[in-house]
């Protein structure tokens, strides 16, 4: 996170102090740096460059439409999964031929929606899709592309159990073994399955995992093309690391992961494929941070306890995944000179700190960001930063317990500017009140 940096005790995001962003824009509050999506994009360009893959974003993880038309805008596509996302990428400005819609349970009124707009490729993931998309683009009289989602069966033991999708116990993809059928030449009449697309969950922090993935797919397609069949597209999908750590360097660097999969993809190449991947996190988790403020502290049976103004309705992870991401001061200025940057966690020994229990205000026991966590004593109107949530943090967001989510900041060189606002209490029930009107009741 080289644009979230301490000056003088305080965390600024690029060229603005987190404080000064929660004192304009509100406490809870997603901050994001334009500079971090910038280069995180170009990392990736660079890493897998060996194979020239149409990079599209995954919009499930980031979906504000500034953070999707900055990307557009540096030459990125759209991984899309829903007609709402869909929406957004074509309000963004992205091309449609730059944008795959993938998803296990595309809708009829979906695929008229992205026929009509004309999307690049369809990731299928069933036969009974293949044949509603057929039904649907015969109608329109167009023709379309699409890949099918196989499922090879690989799975990698440290992506947790929950966003796991590459082995067999998931909803996801066609089974490998029964896939070969679904490109019999003529079996669709306005549909040409030209592709095979893996994605075997997030995050999957070694190479050796899609290595295992390509070995099945690149036997699939040698049995398919023996058979008189032509592949033009490979979609080794997303789920490449992020680093929500501090003491630690991923098990495998983008970078390194690049390398490896283009190395082990350079037989298809030669044969004259071509390639997508489907990167979020990689991208965007981190490119955000969570500000929140401590309304009281107060002593539990064990430790004390923190109680912020964000809860498991602002960021889910912790609660859904058990994700663990760290939390720090914004502002050091009242624990003296000794903490002045974001220390390494195996420098968290050090005298001064004690462990206390991050909570929200949800009316559930699961509404915790962090229990037992290290931190200078803190005081009520503290205000902390959560790093690393840039990915499936406001993507995720509710209004549970009547809570309005909360703004989001984009903050490039020295200006921040509010990229979506805050909820409001009229907000909550504004597509309620139709039924409120004209209301009558039996006497």
């Amino acid at each position: 996170m080289d644009y979230f940096n301490y000056v003088d005790g305080e965390l600024h995001i690029e060229g603005v102090a987190a404080r000064h962003i929660a004192e304009e824009h509100g406490s809870p509050v997603y901050v994001y740096s334009a500079q971090t999506f910038r280069d995180h994009f170009a990392v990736l360009e660079n890493a897998f460059a060996g194979i020239a893959p149409l990079i599209c974003f995954s919009v499930k993880s980031c979906s504000n439409l500034s953070v999707l038309k900055l990307l557009v805008d540096q030459g990125c596509g759209l991984d899309v999964v829903s007609g709402g996302e869909l929406f957004r990428a074509l309000k963004a400005g992205a091309p449609a031929d730059k944008i795959v819609f993938a998803g296990v349970g595309k809708s009829r009124d979906e695929l008229v929606q992205a026929i009509d707009a004309g999307v690049f490729l369809f990731n299928a993931e069933s036969e009974a899709e293949l044949l509603r998309i057929d039904a649907v683009a015969s109608a329109a009289g167009k023709r379309v592309k699409a890949a099918i989602r196989v499922n090879p069966d690989v799975a990698d033991a440290d992506t947790p159990e929950k966003t796991s999708t590459g082995g067999r116990q998931t909803k996801f993809g066609v089974p490998i073994e029964r896939a070969d059928v679904l490109f019999e030449a003529g079996r669709y009449s306005n549909v040409d399955v030209v592709g095979i697309h893996i994605h075997l969950g997030s995050p999957i922090p070694a190479a050796k995992t899609y290595l295992a993935a390509i070995d099945k797919v690149e036997q699939m397609v040698d049995r398919l093309e023996a058979g008189g069949r032509q592949i033009e597209f490979i979609n080794v999908g997303g789920g490449f690391p992020a680093q929500y750590r501090t003491e630690a360097k991923p098990v495998c660097s983008l970078t390194d992961m690049g390398d490896a999969i283009c190395t082990r993809l350079q037989g298809l190449k030669a044969r004259g494929k071509h390639f997508i991947i489907e990167p979020g996190r990689s991208i965007s988790a981190n490119a955000g941070i969570l500000l929140t403020t401590v309304e009281y502290i107060k002593q539990g049976w064990e430790r004390k306890i923190a109680i912020v103004d964000a809860g498991m309705n602002v960021l889910l992870r912790p609660t859904l995944y058990g994700a663990s991401h760290v939390i720090w001061p914004a502002r050091f200025n009242r624990f003296g000179g000794h903490w002045t940057a974001l220390p390494r966690e195996d420098a968290l020994a050090d005298a001064g700190l004690e462990a206390i229990d991050i909570v929200g205000p949800i009316c559930e026991t699961g509404d915790y960001f962090a229990l037992g966590h290290a931190l200078p004593v803190l005081g009520g109107g503290d205000l902390l930063a959560i790093y690393s949530c840039g990915a499936y943090g406001m993507s995720m967001a509710s209004q549970y317990n009547s809570r309005g989510r909360p703004a989001e900041v984009m903050v490039d060189g020295g200006k921040a500017r509010v990229i979506r606002t805050r909820e409001n209490h009229a907000d909550l029930v504004a597509h309620e009140l139709c039924g409120l009107t004209g209301a009558h009741h039996a006497g």
